[in-house]
C-alpha cells in the first residue's frame, strides 16, 4: 500500500529542493530522518516536515509500522513564479522572479528484505463512498415528413 503526501507552495526555487531530496530517494524513513536532520541546506526543514507527516499518515490512517516504512518516490516540480520588478538606471527595471515548489512524497511498507508487503484491507479503518447510480432519460424524436 502506498501513503502520499504533499507540500505545496514551498517559497524555494525547486532545483535547491532536489538537492536535498536526491539524498533520500529510496532509502527507509528513519535513515532518511536522520540525513535530513544534519543536512546543511535550508531546503532541508520543509523536506523533513513533508516526510514526518507522510509517517503519521501511514501510522495513524494505515496502522502500518513506522520501521517498515520506504520511500519509493519523491519529487520537487516548479510552483508558480511570483513576477517582481527591480528598478535600474534610466527607468528600466529589471525582472525578480520569486519561484515556488509542490514536493511530494509516496511511501510504501517492505520487509527487511526489500520485498513490498501488502497491507489486508479488513486492517484499514476507512470508508469508500460509492456513487450513486443516475437514471439516464432517453428521449425519442420523431421525424416528420
Amino acid at each position: 500500500m502506498q501513503v502520499k503526501a504533499h507540500a505545496r507552495h514551498i517559497r524555494m526555487s525547486s532545483r535547491k529542493v532536489r538537492l536535498v531530496i536526491d539524498l533520500i530517494r529510496g532509502a527507509r524513513v528513519e535513515k532518511a530522518q536522520t540525513q535530513l536532520r544534519f543536512a546543511n541546506k535550508l531546503a532541508a526543514e520543509p523536506v523533513l516536515k513533508l516526510l514526518n507527516s507522510a509517517i503519521a499518515n501511514a501510522v495513524n490512517n494505515f496502522q502500518m509500522n513506522k520501521e517498515d516504512l520506504k520511500i519509493t518516490s519523491i519529487t520537487a516540480d516548479e510552483g508558480p513564479i511570483l513576477d517582481r520588478w527591480h528598478p535600474r538606471a534610466h527607468g528600466r527595471a529589471m525582472p525578480i522572479r520569486k519561484r515556488s515548489t509542490h514536493i511530494s512524497i509516496i511511501l510504501e511498507a517492505v520487509d527487511q528484505n526489500g520485498n513490498k508487503t501488502s497491507v489486508e484491507k479488513d486492517e484499514i479503518k476507512t470508508e469508500q463512498k460509492v456513487p450513486k447510480k443516475r437514471a439516464i432519460k432517453k428521449t425519442v424524436i420523431a421525424k416528420t415528413e
